[in-house]
């Protein structure tokens, strides 16, 4: 889930974990209200932008703690991911780097051997090693077990490698919502003269488009191909395509709100449950 910094993404994160609880609507998370924390919260980790650990107890005092609040503790996940980081187990949470204490705060969220982990900003403040390891030990567990796992994040570079879905929030809004792939299968970049923009545009929805002298540039999202003689297609990343929707809040596009207004997929159906 990406989105600029006040998008609402925090906030969203803590509805889904039950610390905060909505003015309106309603939000379910594996099939369970917030408000039923005894019944949630075992099956949920959460790691909050702020790492919340308790800077004066040791690795190992917080591994016990650990233990001793979640039911369905992982101790061997825990000690082996301790091990692997080579993380000091008598050293004081406070003391540790930044790096150390993301690494510690996502150890204890899997320890719980939860079916769904969050993560608000998981990479902010780490240096590369360490969201190198946090990366590649998110993508190993992913794999091995049924784990669902949500990253909140402004930084789409950050998770772009990790990612099979994305999640587009602006002004408190989904612009998008699917699939990476169908994401960038949907959307194509083109330049062309400005003298034929309606046409090119007629048939597809627009996201966005910059005219320099008498050539255009026009981001499209349409299922059909795009033919025309005098348009040539470019090469597209994710993170334009990113971009250009949060771009898209402030300056209103008719034809995005068409677009956003459309029948969701059934992953976008499930996100906005």
């Amino acid at each position: 889930m990406v989105g600029s910094n006040g998008a609402g993404k925090t906030t969203l994160l803590h509805l889904a974990c039950g610390l905060l609880r909505p003015s309106e609507g309603r939000i379910d998370v594996v099939g369970i209200s917030p408000h039923d924390t005894a019944t949630l919260l075992p099956r949920i980790g959460f790691v909050a932008q702020e790492r919340s650990l308790y800077r004066q107890f040791t690795v190992n005092e917080t591994l016990t703690l650990g233990k001793k609040l979640n039911p369905a503790w992982n101790e061997t996940l825990a000690r082996s991911l301790v091990d692997r980081l080579k993380m000091p187990c008598k050293r004081v949470i406070g003391k540790l780097s930044d790096g150390q204490q993301a690494q510690m705060a996502v150890i204890m969220a899997l320890a719980k051997d939860p079916d769904l982990l969050i993560l608000d900003e998981p990479f902010a403040n780490v240096d590369p090693l360490a969201k190198h390891e946090i990366s590649k030990i998110l993508m190993e567990i992913a794999a091995e077990r049924a784990l669902t796992i949500l990253i909140s994040s402004h930084i789409l570079a950050d998770i772009e490698q990790l990612c099979d879905h994305l999640i587009i929030l602006a002004a408190s809004q989904v612009k998008l919502a699917d699939s990476i792939e169908h994401i960038m299968e949907q959307h194509k970049l083109l330049v062309g003269p400005s003298e034929s923009f309606d046409i090119i545009t007629k048939s597809h929805t627009l996201i966005q488009a910059s005219h320099i002298g008498r050539q255009s540039t026009v981001l499209l999202c349409t299922d059909k191909a795009v033919t025309h003689p005098a348009w040539e297609q470019q090469d597209l990343a994710l993170e334009t395509i990113v971009l250009a929707y949060l771009a898209a809040q402030e300056i209103s596009l008719p034809s995005l709100e068409a677009h956003a207004s459309s029948t969701p997929s059934a992953f976008q159906k499930e996100v906005c449950s």
